[in-house]
């Protein structure tokens, strides 16, 4: 049972039992562990943490130091849509500085910050690895390349009128 400061769970620890069986209960798979409980959660909630260092027979300060060191982590939900814009070098020299500004203008949001109605959250990141699409956005696995401001904002009307949005 997790001891999360006095709360009890919220999240339902037994999706993770299966990861933590898999890796058993050494700290040398905490990492694996970490991008595990992410997949399975979308983010890493305190409860899970605490439950991994239970599992692990470690604290959860070691658990959060790690969680928190490696930028592939994220302490809090993220929005229905990952928007991650590419700050590469391809994209870098062909706009993206705009493209990010045109998302952060239209939808209210900064780099790592989600929407208040909980449909897009923002991930500038290193590289996407798609330089002859530049400027490029993925947006859950699906990349949008060649952009424009006017273009990425027709992107995201076009998801926000899908989803009933706007």
């Amino acid at each position: 049972m997790c001891k999360c400061n006095g709360e009890g769970p919220k999240s339902d620890l037994t999706r993770l039992n299966t990861v933590l069986e898999q890796y058993g209960d050494t700290t040398s798979n905490l990492i694996t562990i970490l991008q595990k409980a992410q997949d399975i959660y979308g983010y890493l909630p305190k409860d899970v943490l605490y439950h991994i260092a239970e599992h692990l027979g470690t604290t959860p300060a070691e658990v959060m130091g790690v969680a928190t060191f490696y930028s592939q982590f994220r302490l809090t939900p993220i929005g229905k849509y990952l928007i991650m814009s590419c700050q590469g070098t391809a994209c870098y020299v062909n706009g993206s500085a705009r493209i990010s500004a045109a998302i952060t203008e239209y939808l209210g949001i900064k780099n790592g910050e989600t929407t208040a109605d909980g449909l897009f959250t923002l991930e500038n990141v290193a590289c996407l690895g798609c330089c002859s699409l530049a400027p490029v956005i993925m947006i859950n696995g699906e990349a949008y390349g060649n952009l424009t401001p006017e273009k990425v904002v027709k992107v995201l009307k076009d998801i926000q009128a899908k989803e009933g949005a706007i």
